[in-house]
């Protein structure tokens, strides 16, 4: 059984520092918001973990194999490298829904996204070691099917990108509804989704759902592991299996 870690990481007052004391320059809060999830997403890789931008402002972690004092040197990481920083929640459960919600209301408890005395907060309780298994973080993978012959040599930049969100989109909402999992656009057409314990049937009944909604066609490789690299790279294996095969879900 899956029992997912999730961190939830917000930019501290991060609204109101953008236009203090005047409005900054867009490429220079870009520029920002790209390194600093740059920065997270190595600095949480480096312990086994994936971080997905979301918003930029609002990040979410699978974290699986940190503890607290991970976490806590992380943020100490940031704030020694720049004018932000930034609070964690941390949640558990086999529901990725679910555990996300706890870490949510961990940080939303502790005062407003935008409230000047609400910093570095550090939340919510990490799993034991002793509570951790081979199977805690499911990961799958997907991608469109011949993206590059459909879209990206067919069509214009934006009208590809149109097609590829469209699909992503649908995906979010549907996975997140149907099977209690959370999907990520990662760039191209892939997008990864950390999962509770689901099985090929699911997996079906969700690319079924996308290409009878929104006319993309996906296909998904799926790998469980201790924390979510193993897993990401089982899943990135069971993809290539897909390829390879025809299928349009292999489980590692």
């Amino acid at each position: 059984m899956t029992n997912a870690q999730v961190t939830l990481i917000q930019i501290d007052n991060y609204g109101p520092w953008t236009v203090t004391p005047e409005p900054r320059r867009e490429v220079d809060l870009q520029t920002l918001q790209s390194r600093l999830y740059a920065d997270l997403a190595q600095l949480v890789g480096n312990r086994e973990g994936y971080v997905f931008f979301t918003r930029f402002d609002n990040m979410i972690a699978v974290t699986n194999g940190m503890d607290e004092a991970d976490h806590a040197l992380v943020q100490e990481s940031v704030a020694n490298r720049y004018p932000v920083t930034v609070s964690f929640g941390v949640g558990v459960d086999p529901s990725p829904v679910e555990a996300l919600s706890a870490a949510t209301e961990h940080i939303q408890d502790a005062g407003s996204a935008q409230a000047a005395d609400r910093t570095e907060i550090l939340r919510g309780a990490t799993l034991d070691p002793d509570e951790r298994t081979d199977d805690d973080v499911q990961i799958a993978h997907f991608d469109v099917n011949d993206a590059t012959g459909k879209y990206t040599d067919q069509l214009n930049a934006f009208d590809s990108f149109i097609h590829i969100e469209q699909g992503y989109a649908e995906l979010m909402r549907y996975f997140r509804r149907a099977h209690e999992g959370l999907s990520f656009f990662v760039g191209g057409d892939n997008v990864i989704a950390l999962s509770p314990d689901l099985d090929a049937a699911a997996y079906e009944d969700a690319i079924r759902h996308v290409e009878e909604t929104v006319e993309v066609e996906l296909k998904v490789g799926v790998g469980q592991a201790a924390n979510a690299q193993t897993a990401g790279m089982a899943a990135k294996h069971a993809l290539e299996d897909c390829r390879d095969d025809g299928d349009r879900v292999v489980i590692d």
